[in-house]
């Protein structure tokens, strides 16, 4: 018996009974050790990937390749075939028990070219009605809706337990080459254990991530407590951002300056001024940082799992607004420099310590999707065409995606209440005009559909 989803514009899609997809060999039932960086962020990831047809696959199922591709993955893959469980210190664990993945097909009454609407996504992603929370979810769902034009929609759920953005990219890609039928080019390395904590534990940093800042007027928590926050997406183009770095290193107070950092600090310092943030308030700034590589010595190629820390900067209101935007710029510059081997080793120690979570008051978080493949994954009909996140982010959250053919534009989605909005776009507007007439023009606001 199918379940209908219904769609704005009188598009509906059939969805068949869910099945579970388990890996294709059998093994013996164990616990997966989950990191302390695996702790903090178990929440679900929900993307969608848009597929044209091909003449060639004309005669091919794709629910039925992606499927048995899956079963084929999951073999060397086989923590995402488990569910959640809690381990006797009370944290999280995977009980590898190959229950396997929830895979749901579907067909929508619709073309690609009808589907041009973001209130749409969702009902491209299965929801399970009946899990009353995430120890009841699979750690991954996945929905293939075939198309009236010969294309399809692949929907994903993934807990962010599992993988951070690096590890979920190397197992789709993985899936998508099994699908094609060539050899995985990046297996998966999944012994968590090299990033336990230390015994004894060794705090040796302060850890401001985790510190939490008080509020000194309630009239300026409006992120919180507004109910009229509006969306808005900004494109920055390859050029424009070359400007924009070219400026700040003219100002003399900067020896280097990489695009994600001059970025940030313009964000950051836009919004700060756009929410009126007294200039006594403290204001942090959180994103995260590859570790991979910094750790002594470097996670292994394919480590399947977190290995992303949260860095901090933190200044007060007064000082983001009033001074340069290279002052801004080396704030973050110092909290990506002290990511060395200590501080993160000391940071999981914390962890282990506290079970502290990140303080989002007062702070901007910033999420960078533009380094990854979203738009290379090829099960055989070619790259997507669309693909991105099927929601937009919270309201304390600033998402970088890369954007245009070469992807080396960035589209910065954000939301904030109506009268900041119109402040943050002037504040942008104006740093364009300091810095470069040439930057001012190509600074696009786009519709939200454009975040795909």
């Amino acid at each position: 018996m199918g379940a209908e989803a219904v769609l704005p514009a009188s598009l509906s899609i059939m969805l068949q009974e869910p099945m579970l997809v388990a890996p294709a060999e059998a093994a013996e039932n164990f616990i997966y050790f989950l990191s302390n960086l695996d702790q903090n962020i178990a929440h679900i990831l929900r993307t969608v990937y848009f597929y044209e047809a091909k003449e060639d696959k004309k005669n091919e199922d794709p629910a039925n390749v992606l499927r048995e591709a899956l079963r084929k993955v999951l073999v060397h893959y086989r923590p995402v075939a488990g569910r959640l469980g809690i381990s006797s210190d009370g944290k999280l664990n995977v009980i590898c028990n190959d229950q396997g993945v929830l895979f749901v097909e579907g067909d929508a009454d619709a073309a690609l070219s009808d589907i041009t609407d973001t209130t749409t996504l969702t009902q491209f992603v299965y929801n399970v009605p009946s899990a009353k929370n995430m120890l009841e979810l699979p750690l991954m769902i996945v929905q293939v809706t075939r198309l009236k034009c010969g294309g399809f929609v692949v929907g994903l759920a993934m807990n962010h337990a599992v993988y951070d953005g690096i590890a979920a990219m190397e197992f789709l890609n993985s899936w998508a080459e099994t699908a094609r039928g060539v050899p995985i080019s990046v297996p998966p390395y999944l012994d968590r254990s090299i990033l336990k904590h230390r015994v004894p534990l060794q705090i040796e940093f302060p850890h401001m991530e985790f510190t939490e800042i008080k509020a000194l007027s309630k009239d300026h928590q409006i992120i919180q407590s507004s109910t009229d926050v509006v969306y808005s997406s900004f494109c920055f183009d390859a050029q424009s951002l070359e400007a924009l770095k070219r400026n700040l290193l003219q100002e003399g107070l900067l020896k280097k300056c990489t695009t994600f950092e001059a970025l940030t600090a313009l964000i950051w310092r836009a919004r700060t001024k756009a929410l009126n943030i007294p200039d006594s308030q403290k204001a942090k700034l959180l994103f995260a940082v590859n570790s991979r590589s910094r750790f002594v010595p470097p996670l292994p190629t394919g480590f399947f799992g977190n290995g992303i820390l949260l860095t901090c900067a933190m200044v007060t209101a007064e000082d983001l607004k009033h001074k340069s935007l290279s002052h801004a710029v080396g704030l973050v510059q110092e909290a990506i420099k002290m990511m060395d081997n200590k501080y993160m080793r000391s940071a999981i120690d914390y962890f282990e310590l506290t079970r502290a979570r990140p303080s989002l008051t007062s702070t901007l978080v910033i999420t960078t999707w533009s380094r990854l493949s979203l738009n290379a994954i090829d099960h055989g009909w070619g790259d997507p065409v669309h693909s991105g996140p099927v929601t937009l982010p919270e309201p304390e959250v600033v998402l970088f995606l890369s954007c245009g053919k070469a992807r080396k534009s960035i589209k910065v989605v954000l939301g904030l209440p109506a009268a900041a909005m119109e402040k943050f776009r002037e504040f942008l507007r104006d740093e364009s005009h300091a810095t470069s007439s040439q930057f001012e023009s190509t600074i696009k606001e786009l519709t939200l559909w454009d975040i795909l």
